[in-house]
């Protein structure tokens, strides 16, 4: 009987089913049976263990068993593997791991298994699903994610990222639950449709940082996948919200419900390549260095892998990490199929090793919607290797988000532009290889007035980050910085980059002083297309006052905030009288966040901004010898998605209006998210951004660029 053929069958609602437990019960008595024949679906749980067994199993057997009996399922319980023949698994709509563990399945019934779900079958896994089959790459596809570590049993509280899906809907914005919470080895996000998530801040031991999820569901091949890593405890089987979410889940994986399980539109975030979703002639290939230890490999002329929870709609650029001890060939992106509309193409070079890696990227020139599939084309043997790729979307003004706001620094000089060093020279360093800062920046010590060269660079980098703002560090009118405004404007206004002012504390600023500059810079760059107005907020420009408790009067600024957004650096709404609202610029503060919820709900009381400043890292060693400030590691982007998860979360945060990125270019302050060099000059003790979010070398250089793309995008939404 086809897969289809049961789908379709529905018999009279009936309580009898095939109540077969494999701990007491050969595989032989699960065979079919007239029950089974008449109820709606059959689904077979499979809870054979091959490492640590889990208490759970018998209740997990038994809940499901119940649900079955109450909404038309027979249930098949077996732990033996005999079971997964062709034949047999035909007669199922659904299969559930139930916290196996190990390798319990052989060859062949692995490629039973996986023609039974590329052919329309649904697999649901729970919890120890993930610590099951290592050494089986399709079923790692097939999972989501593969286990690594998980903490004491504890309280934590569960973010239910996406109520549509018939698993979720019954649950509230948030579950807070007892379980044990597992560590994945990678984020799944990229490829799956993320339902639910952990707050790693409500537990100790997580392990993933501010994006954990936890559950989600993705198709595979013409069939259906659904995991949720709950599940450990045998009190989890008699919770009802656990054992709607395991019907919800159950009633997709057998086709019973539609759900949209596509994954999440790309945010920039990059792709394992060997995360495939279907191929011909690739495999998976070891590699240390690579991200995850692994590459997309074994690539030959005309091979392929498509990916099926990733959509081209929308896409413009492709970059890939890449390293080749072949023959080199060349990447062709296409939309639908492994011969779909061609989007665009990339030339990857012979590195010199397989370990050896290098960036290439290509603009895509025609457009698509389908998922994305990527051909190899080139000589005789071994090409190359795909370690990860990026898939990012049009950077026009239309896609940056107004919200995110990015502190730049112009006050950078070079002999060859200024006539002489700026800023660079800071803590009595000897550029150009000896610079003031802990990283060195990937376009060396540059200088803020090359219009054509640096700067335009950088508005291109911007525009990469999905952020639509730049806070333009002024220091006074006639001063360095207020020179080189109008050329930093007609760049930004190139890439559709709006700019916004930070007005700093130049020696003898006043609140008077501070409304003349406000007059001054609307006077001379307002009629600028890339000055920034808030369409929110009435059209008005926005104004930064940095150290703004310096000055204890604000009352001269009531001359300007009806035409313009004042914002204080502070928390404390005791110090705001006259201003339009409070940001806060401190690189530190953003990773326990104190006084921001309260801020930000005074603020949306009294019709004010909030703008609480988020940032990557604090370091300043190499700038200011001898200073004994805090500083904050940037723990490979931990720390800068720990900000930015605070800022989003209503009770850390407060809601804000806009969030602000302290810094796109502060390098005496080690803040800054704009690409620093993979291999600095040698003997100054520089550091990279080597490791953050997983990646190494030139990869690592946009790393953070691309994840305030996706923080952007979260804001957005």
């Amino acid at each position: 009987m086809t897969t289809l053929t049961r789908r379709l069958r529905r018999g009279p609602a009936i309580l009898a089913m095939a109540l077969t437990c494999a701990l007491l019960t050969p595989f032989g008595h699960a065979e079919a049976s007239a029950d089974r024949q008449a109820a709606a679906f059959d689904v077979l749980v499979f809870s054979k263990t091959a490492g640590f067994r889990h208490d759970a199993i018998p209740a997990g057997i038994g809940a499901l068993q119940t649900l079955g009996g109450q909404n038309d399922f027979t249930v098949t319980a077996t732990e033996d593997a005999a079971a997964f023949t062709t034949a047999n698994l035909s007669g199922y709509e659904a299969v559930v791991f139930l916290n196996t563990t190990g390798d319990v399945l052989d060859p062949a019934q692995q490629t039973a298994f996986q023609t039974y779900v590329d052919s329309g079958g649904g697999y649901l896994g729970v919890h120890a699903a993930a610590d099951t089959e290592y050494d089986w790459p399709y079923y790692g596809r097939l999972v989501g994610a593969y286990f690594q570590s998980h903490p004491a049993i504890q309280r934590a509280t569960v973010r239910n990222e996406n109520r549509a899906h018939p698993a979720t809907a019954h649950l509230g914005p948030t579950w807070t639950r007892t379980d044990e919470w597992y560590n994945y080895r990678a984020n799944p996000r990229a490829g799956v449709r993320v339902l639910q998530s952990l707050d790693e801040t409500t537990y100790s031991g997580g392990g993933m940082g501010s994006d954990h999820p936890i559950t989600w569901c993705h198709s595979q091949g013409a069939g259906r996948s659904f995991y949720t890593g709950l599940g450990h405890t045998t009190e989890s089987y008699s919770d009802p919200a656990f054992r709607s979410l395991l019907l919800g889940a159950v009633r997709y994986a057998a086709g019973q419900t539609s759900a949209d399980c596509s994954a999440a539109p790309s945010t920039g975030a990059p792709v394992e390549a060997e995360s495939f979703t279907s191929n011909s002639g690739v495999q998976a290939a070891g590699h240390a260095p690579a991200s995850g230890g692994q590459t997309l490999g074994h690539i030959d002329n005309g091979d392929w892998a498509g990916y099926a929870g990733v959509s081209t709609a929308g896409a413009r650029t492709f970059t890939a990490k890449v390293s080749s001890a072949g023959a080199g060939g060349t990447v062709e992106i296409r939309s639908g199929s492994a011969t779909g509309t061609l989007l665009g193409s990339v030339r990857v070079p012979v590195t010199g090793g397989w370990e050896t890696f290098t960036t290439v990227s290509t603009t895509l020139t025609a457009t698509a919607s389908g998922p994305l599939f990527l051909r190899f084309t080139g000589g005789s043997g071994a090409l190359f290797d795909i370690d990860t790729f990026t898939l990012g979307t049009e950077t026009a003004a239309d896609g940056l988000s107004p919200n995110v706001h990015l502190f730049y620094y112009p006050w950078y000089g070079s002999p060859a532009v200024n006539g002489g060093w700026r800023h660079w020279q800071q803590g009595g360093r000897t550029p150009p290889e000896d610079v003031g800062a802990d990283f060195y920046p990937a376009l060396g010590p540059y200088d803020s007035a090359d219009y054509a060269g640096a700067v335009a660079q950088h508005m291109k980098w911007v525009a990469r980050s999905g952020a639509g703002v730049i806070v333009y560090s002024w220091w006074g009118r006639g001063g360095y910085e207020d020179g080189l405004a109008r050329g930093v404007l007609d760049a930004a206004q190139k890439e559709g980059v709006k700019v916004a002012w930070h007005l700093e504390p130049y020696a003898g600023r006043t609140a008077a002083s501070t409304v003349a500059d406000i007059q001054y810079i609307n006077s001379t760059y307002g009629g600028h297309p890339a000055f920034y107005r808030s369409a929110e907020h009435g059209d008005k420009g926005a104004f930064y006052v940095f150290e703004s408790l310096n000055i204890t009067d604000w009352a001269p600024l009531d001359q300007v905030t009806g035409s313009s957004i004042v914002l204080a650096q502070t928390t404390d709404t005791s110090k705001i009288a006259h201003f339009s609202g409070l940001y806060t610029y401190d690189g530190i503060a953003g990773a326990t966040a104190p006084g921001w919820k309260q801020a930000g709900d005074y603020a949306r009381a009294n019709d004010l901004i909030w703008a609480p400043s988020v940032a990557p890292g604090y370091l300043d060693d190499r700038a200011v010898p001898g200073n004994t400030t805090p500083t904050l590691e940037r723990a490979d982007g931990a720390a800068y998605d720990r900000q930015w998860s605070n800022a989003l979360d209503p009770a850390i945060g407060g809601s804000p209006a806009w969030v602000s990125v302290t810094s796109f270019n502060e390098w005496h302050e080690g803040s800054s998210i704009e690409p620093a060099d993979p291999t600095p000059p040698a003997g100054h003790g520089y550091r990279t951004y080597d490791g953050a979010y997983g990646l190494t070398g030139e990869a690592a250089q946009t790393a953070y660029l691309d994840r305030t793309a996706y923080w952007a995008n979260r804001f957005t939404d």
